[in-house]
């Protein structure tokens, strides 16, 4: 299981959902401290690698977001078209090293073929129905979204509404949404 200090993950809540030949990944905007909303339009959702075809969604603390999201990036220009191969490099670096391993996060992490959950005690989790829920509102973005899975909506449609429901519930998550799609 994945062991995460829930007093950094406030303030984030990223969805991943896998339907047909689509991949979203999708955030709110709220960024909180303590219990002040310090800003309502973060991305905390971005594409990565040389060609830009993984896309990564982050929970945690800005300054770790950039610095994993960084580290990703190299491993995947050293690892091209390797997402598996990136995020084992990633997820190993981010336990050894001793800078890294006192970052308290987790990414959600895709391509066209392959989806994982990394955290920073080495867990590389691929989902066994494409769906990842991260963050304080994750657990509710991913009820609501193993619920539309089986409708027509499209993957987008399903993680901008699963969002839309974990707003309604978590008071660290608001409903202005960004996702990236491959």
């Amino acid at each position: 299981m994945i062991e995460h200090n829930e007093k950094n993950m406030v303030g984030t809540t990223i969805i991943m959902v896998r339907k047909s030949d689509t991949v979203v990944i999708a955030g709110d905007g709220q960024v909180s401290l303590g219990q002040t909303i310090i800003k309502n339009n973060a991305k905390k959702v971005r594409r990565l690698g040389p060609g830009q075809e993984v896309i990564a969604g982050f929970a945690g603390s800005t300054a770790d977001a950039l610095t994993l999201f960084d580290r990703l990036e190299a491993k995947l220009e050293q690892y091209p078209t390797q997402l598996t191969r990136a995020a084992v490099e990633l997820a190993k670096d981010w336990r050894t090293d001793k800078y890294l391993r006192r970052l308290e996060a987790l990414m959600a992490v895709a391509d066209k073929e392959k989806s994982f959950i990394i955290s920073g005690t080495g867990d590389v989790l691929e989902p066994e129905d494409g769906l990842i829920g991260i963050g304080s509102g994750g657990n509710y973005a991913l009820a609501a979204a193993k619920v539309l899975i089986e409708t027509k909506m499209t993957a987008e449609e399903i993680a901008k509404k699963s969002l839309k429901v974990a707003s309604e519930i978590c008071v660290f998550t608001n409903n202005n949404i960004t996702a990236e799609k491959i």
